[in-house]
């Protein structure tokens, strides 16, 4: 906090003359919101610019509906998805002081690595400001010549991740303090145009780079929906993965039994695609419903039958229960247990929760899903 205070400081005129080169204070943004909360904007959550493993030196080139992305990398490697966690930070401040009206706001963004590390999770060491210098170097060195239209400009364009960086101030061991970084026109367009989603929270607590790219990819085209479907290879593609369609399947395999992604749980479909479906009311009835129509993978019903259930109780479920109205009431013979699946009464904007009957009520427990 006092660090933040002294920057402050230096920025309007006080405390320590800036040196003859640095930057006018109008040109550069300080990092001060304590209580942003993590936001990507949308053109990189689509596109994979960044890798999943460090060490990718390879040029890549993803093609798809007419958009075009081709990332090369630097001396120091292609920029990692953890990487990304720069320009999160960066949007995430920006956009939190826009919707503040803060009239300060710049594509150059000055903050303290501490402040970096804290609130994304990381280590506060001696090696994590080294490895911040290495972080800061890929995303400089990492060019990306792309067509993706960015605030309605769509343009044949190359930039690197980050225009520039530099240490403002270093501590008595030589550690860097005060960092500032340029953003690309090319994101700081989208910020300007609030072309960005909310993430989870708990985002940073996410290790993997795949589950990090997933949850990307689905905050993207799920987002508030009750599901999103995709192929194993469409996912593969939009990942930015290098691993084989083979191995891309073992992985995901793997990732859904684990089943640990926040804000959505995803299973494996009987026709090979993958379905994402958000930890919410809406989520689970639409599970519930594919269950039912038999959509899901055997392992995914954990040994269950297809269900067996009255006409009425299917009609309830397979109905949109959190939009419509039902004059259907389960067969009294298979009411031995009622469960309202209909979501919270604010939701429900007045109407009576959905009876079930204890088929639908097994189901519910037997994949521990959550019923609002």
């Amino acid at each position: 906090m006092r660090r933040l205070e002294r920057m402050t400081d230096i920025a309007r005129g006080g405390g320590q003359e800036p040196s003859p080169t640095a930057a006018p204070p109008a040109a550069y943004f300080i990092a001060d919101v304590l209580d942003w909360v993590p936001k990507a904007d949308i053109a990189s959550m689509e596109h994979p610019i960044f890798a999943l493993r460090a060490g990718d030196t390879c040029v890549r080139t993803y093609e798809r509906g007419g958009i075009k992305v081709v990332v090369k990398a630097g001396p120091d490697g292609r920029a990692t998805i953890h990487d990304k966690d720069v320009w999160i930070y960066a949007v995430s401040q920006l956009m939190e002081a826009l919707n503040r009206g803060r009239a300060d706001v710049s594509r150059t963004v000055r903050f303290t690595a501490h402040d970096f590390f804290t609130t994304t999770q990381r280590q506060t060491s001696g090696e994590a400001y080294r490895l911040m210098g290495e972080t800061l170097a890929r995303l400089a060195g990492t060019r990306v010549e792309t067509n993706v239209e960015t605030a309605g400009q769509r343009e044949r364009t190359g930039f690197g991740l980050v225009d520039s960086w530099r240490v403002v101030e270093r501590d008595t061991d030589g550690r860097m303090v005060a960092v500032e970084v340029t953003l690309p026109e090319w994101l700081y367009r989208s910020v300007q145009s609030a072309k960005v989603l909310t993430l989870s929270p708990a985002y940073f607590h996410i290790r993997s780079p795949l589950a990090r790219r997933v949850y990307e990819l689905a905050r993207k085209h799920c987002g508030y929906q009750c599901r999103w479907r995709v192929s194993l290879e469409v996912l593969r593609q939009k990942s930015g993965s290098t691993a084989s369609s083979r191995e891309f399947r073992r992985k995901m395999r793997v990732f859904v039994k684990r089943n640990d992604l926040p804000d959505y749980r995803v299973v494996l479909t009987e026709q090979g695609s993958v379905a994402f479906y958000p930890r919410a009311t809406r989520g689970t009835v639409a599970q519930i419903k594919d269950l039912i129509n038999g959509a899901l993978r055997p392992e995914e019903r954990r040994g269950l039958q297809p269900i067996a259930t009255t006409d009425s109780v299917h009609a309830a479920v397979a109905g949109d229960v959190l939009h419509g109205e039902f004059s259907v009431i389960p067969d009294p013979a298979d009411r031995r247990s009622l469960r309202a699946i209909g979501g919270r009464p604010e939701e429900r904007g007045g109407r009576p929760p959905i009876p079930t009957t204890d088929g639908v009520h097994a189901v519910v427990d037997n994949l521990r899903l959550p019923v609002d």
